[in-house]
């Protein structure tokens, strides 16, 4: 057999890839066509505007160590460590041992360490042991909340830096 007749090493198996398919319709709420029927342009992904999924980490789930992420993070586990991240939801179940660092900080488990926040919220499930530093700050009644409240500018400037681990 020659390089020329050489069969392929993956076979596709799917109706897609054997038969052509009708150009699929549009959604009823997708953008519309432009003056020659081309599609209306979209946003690409990663712009600004777009919503990136959080980063979940499940009940099951025990983290001993910092997490850092520069997104949206739920805990619903357990983290013995620092938590730096843009916005922070800690479920009813989870428990974060450590200091919280986050533009926005919502509360509904619990948190033995400080939390550092533009906006702070702990939800009437919450149980907080710890000083919270925050621009602002909401206490749901039937929270639980030991520790010094304090109103900064700017809570996030004066937290520690956590360093990110080189790959």
């Amino acid at each position: 057999m020659s390089n020329s007749e050489q069969k392929p090493i993956l076979k596709t198996t799917s109706k897609a890839a054997s038969s052509p398919s009708p150009a699929p319709s549009a959604p009823p709420n997708a953008p519309m066509a432009g003056p020659q029927g081309a599609p209306a342009p979209t946003r690409a992904q990663g712009q600004k505007g777009d919503r990136v999924a959080p980063s979940i980490i499940g009940e099951d789930l025990a983290i001993t160590g910092n997490v850092i992420s520069k997104g949206e993070v739920q805990v619903d586990g357990q983290i013995e460590g620092d938590v730096h991240c843009g916005s922070l939801i800690v479920g009813e179940k989870a428990e974060i041992t450590g200091g919280i660092v986050a533009e926005d900080v919502v509360v509904r488990g619990r948190v033995m360490g400080s939390i550092r926040g533009v906006r702070v919220t702990m939800q009437a499930s919450s149980h907080v042991e710890g000083d919270v530093f925050h621009k602002a700050l909401a206490i749901e009644q039937g929270a639980f909340f030991e520790g010094k409240s304090r109103r900064a500018e700017d809570p996030i400037a004066t937290a520690p830096k956590l360093e990110t681990p080189q790959t």
